[in-house]
């Protein structure tokens, strides 16, 4: 199987381009936006309003922390040596840590204004976001970014690496669509829509997220300006997601211990 090629520009009306990239993230604000009204209904603590400002400070925050942690934790030396690439949104480069970052100081100062505590509002984001990660993925793919390694496995497609040759690599966008976006969503909706423990639905999602994340790493390429960090197969993605695996299980943990349940 080959790789085909699509235009990262979907429409070019002229004054403005319309990027393949942007309509993702669109998809992703959207469909975070359609499950908080849904889960708002059965919340006593969430009104249409709360979801309402809870969805522009949570892209805020994705965005500009997906952008900078991007620039910070793969590309410093760019980043440094011209800063204002950072505005340089249309060509890809976001870090979901980054965002993760970013998402959390945006719900601190959402807290404040409504009155809620992180974990009441982490929990009630949590579900939200892995079908947003899954549209990003698949805005990495129509990009041809962030490919996987070299294979000759069936699983693997002709695809071109960064430097333009084409060789057969694990389609590990798609990979991470699936696991991060599909398979962690369907985990985190199915188990929240009982009253859970304060904390839980959240240290699910650092838990699921940091093995799906670290396993795939397994099969996708490093990058190239990076390479591997140690032991010839740990890479800055494996780095990251290690303490969201370790601080969810502490807080699973801890959930259900103030709980009485264990």
């Amino acid at each position: 199987m080959k790789y085909i090629v699509i235009d990262p520009v979907i429409a070019d009306l002229g004054f403005v381009k319309i990027y393949w990239y942007g309509v993702m993230y669109l998809l992703a604000f959207l469909s975070a936006y359609l499950l908080a009204r849904y889960r708002s209904k059965t919340e006593s603590l969430w009104s249409i309003k709360h979801v309402d400002d809870l969805i522009f400070y949570g892209a805020l925050g994705a965005v500009l922390g997906g952008r900078l942690g991007y620039l910070l934790f793969y590309n410093w030396s760019v980043f440094i040596s011209n800063p204002v690439t950072f505005f340089n949104f249309q060509n890809g480069g976001m870090s979901f840590h980054g965002g993760f970052l970013g998402v959390l100081m945006a719900m601190i100062v959402f807290n404040k204004k409504y009155h809620l505590t992180f974990f009441q509002t982490t929990d009630f984001i949590a579900p939200l976001i892995p079908l947003g990660l899954g549209f990003g993925r698949i805005g990495n793919y129509i990009n041809g970014e962030l490919w996987g390694r070299i294979t000759e496995s069936s699983w693997g497609i002709l695809a071109p690496d960064q430097s333009g040759l084409w060789e057969k690599r694990f389609p590990s966008q798609l990979y991470e669509a699936f696991f991060e976006g599909l398979i962690l969503f369907l985990i985190l909706w199915l188990f929240s829509r009982k009253k859970r423990p304060l904390m839980s639905t959240s240290s699910l999602f650092l838990i699921f997220y940091g093995v799906f994340r670290f396993i795939i790493e397994f099969l996708r390429a490093p990058d190239s300006h990076i390479g591997y960090l140690a032991f010839d197969w740990l890479t800055m993605g494996q780095l990251l997601s290690i303490p969201m695996i370790f601080i969810g299980i502490y807080l699973l943990i801890k959930s259900y211990r103030l709980e009485g349940k264990i």
